[in-house]
């Protein structure tokens, strides 16, 4: 059987982040998906030019796009997310989506304390903009620099910046940084919940804006479940985990863990 993978993508990227992984996990059989979220189904550059799609849109509405996509599938699919797009695959998995989940450096739900110093610098600029859930925002490459790939080179820094980073809708991140007040907030997982597919949660020791230890509360608020939930740290990582050099390691830990669950 070939088992499809869908890959879901975070914040200031489009599904081309995944340039690397999907085709190590094709030569290893894998049918690979790697669609964009809602109007961010368009070259960088057009979307750099004309972001006003993104205005507005909601992290529900991104699960819901996902979710919609998931169903039309033949069957359903394994989810490896990053940074947001962790969060969305474990919604996905919530509601009794996909087979399994790895959620790489994921932005915490609802109920995980997410308020480290590190992730605060990295997005104050972005929250305090007046009406941020209404915006379009940009992000400069100073932001991008101190957040995702603070140990790259320059250039190396410089070359992921022009290649993949876009405008983002501000909503999403208003949407989670006020979720602990929020009774219906979107991010909100039932981390008790048994019937849930198997995941695994990888982190980067050197992340700044989603550092090791959200991810490790993150791990540790799924104790009451049943359902298998594994997690795994890696050493010299920053948020650019999927993109930066040793990538092909967590993507080969990724491969490994789905073999052992043995869903062929």
């Amino acid at each position: 059987m070939t088992r499809t993978i869908v890959f879901i993508h975070g914040a200031w990227v489009t599904g081309d982040c995944w340039d690397r992984f999907v085709p190590f996990f094709e030569a290893k059989g894998y049918r690979c998906l790697a669609p964009s979220w809602p109007g961010k189904d368009r070259p960088v550059e057009a979307i750099r030019t004309d972001p006003s799609p993104l205005a507005g849109l909601g992290i529900g509405e991104i699960v819901d796009h996902y979710a919609r996509m998931m169903e039309g599938l033949d069957e359903p699919p394994i989810l490896i997310g990053h940074s947001f797009g962790g969060l969305f695959t474990q919604l996905l998995l919530d509601r009794g989506l996909g087979v399994a989940g790895i959620a790489i450096d994921s932005a915490p739900p609802k109920g995980v304390w997410a308020y480290e110093p590190t992730a605060l610098r990295s997005l104050i600029t972005t929250l305090l903009q007046w009406r941020v859930w209404r915006k379009v925002v940009r992000w400069k490459y100073s932001n991008f620099r101190y957040a995702f790939v603070h140990t790259l080179s320059e250039a190396a820094a410089h070359a992921a910046y022009d290649r993949y980073v876009i405008p983002e809708s501000g909503r999403i991140f208003f949407q989670s940084a006020v979720a602990l007040l929020s009774p219906k907030s979107p991010i909100k997982v039932n981390f008790a919940n048994g019937a849930r597919a198997p995941l695994l949660l990888i982190a980067g020791a050197k992340d700044r804006i989603v550092p090791p230890v959200i991810n490790r509360r993150n791990h540790r608020a799924y104790a009451k479940s049943g359902a298998r939930t594994d997690f795994r740290e890696f050493p010299d990582r920053t948020h650019w985990i999927i993109a930066q050099d040793g990538w092909q390691e967590v993507a080969e830990h990724a491969a490994g863990w789905l073999a052992n669950l043995g869903l062929d």
